[in-house]
């Protein structure tokens, strides 16, 4: 499997049978030494902050969402249960910016 950045699936992070959207943030790799993808949570509620991009109401989610970059997490492919669409560019790029805030990446 490949996945690519901005890609959204389900996953069962094992929380009490929490199922919920991640968004794949790390690069698309046809070779990658391990089958992991870096996604972060999509979740309906926001604190309002930097760690936090508002993402709209994309057809494939039920309500307006955010997707929360402290939340990154190492998920392994097949964990990736159900591909439910993708984040556009626009998006993408405010994500990669809020990252680069949280890692004190920014130039």
């Amino acid at each position: 499997m490949t996945t690519k950045p901005g890609e959204v699936y389900l996953v069962d992070l094992g929380i009490a049978g929490k199922v919920r959207p991640m968004i794949v943030l790390s690069r698309e790799d046809s070779d990658p030494p391990r089958a992991l993808a870096i996604c972060a949570p999509i979740t309906t509620s926001s604190r309002g902050s930097k760690y936090e991009i508002a993402i709209g109401n994309p057809n494939f989610l039920k309500s307006e969402s955010f997707v929360n970059v402290q939340g990154l997490q190492a998920i392994s492919h097949h964990e990736l249960h159900r591909k439910l669409g993708n984040i556009s560019e626009a998006y993408l790029s405010q994500i990669r910016d809020a990252l680069g805030f949280a890692l004190s990446l920014e130039g």
